[in-house]
């Protein structure tokens, strides 16, 4: 494979955002991270096709807010009106 390096322009909120990326990378990996190496990650998640339980455990609410949340989908799914049979 011949490697061919290009130069991509990115305003200065994109740079930072990257070089972010990059740094959370490098904890998490415990190494070096290049920035390729890190835009080449972030594109082939983006790939991924995601499954619902990538998201199990990423709402964070209290008591009381899942409370209200059952409340109102028992009270929609009471609306519901089940369709006639032909």
């Amino acid at each position: 494979m011949v490697k061919v390096e290009k130069t991509i322009k990115v305003d200065e909120n994109t740079y930072k955002l990257i070089n972010k990326y990059v740094g959370e990378l490098r904890s998490e990996e415990k190494r070096p991270v290049s920035t390729n190496e890190a835009l080449s990650k972030l594109l082939k998640e983006k790939k991924k096709k995601r499954d619902i339980m990538d998201f199990a455990g990423a709402w964070d609410m209290t008591n009381e807010e899942e409370k209200r949340w059952k409340e109102g989908l028992k009270r929609g799914w009471s609306s519901w009106k089940k369709p006639k049979p032909f």
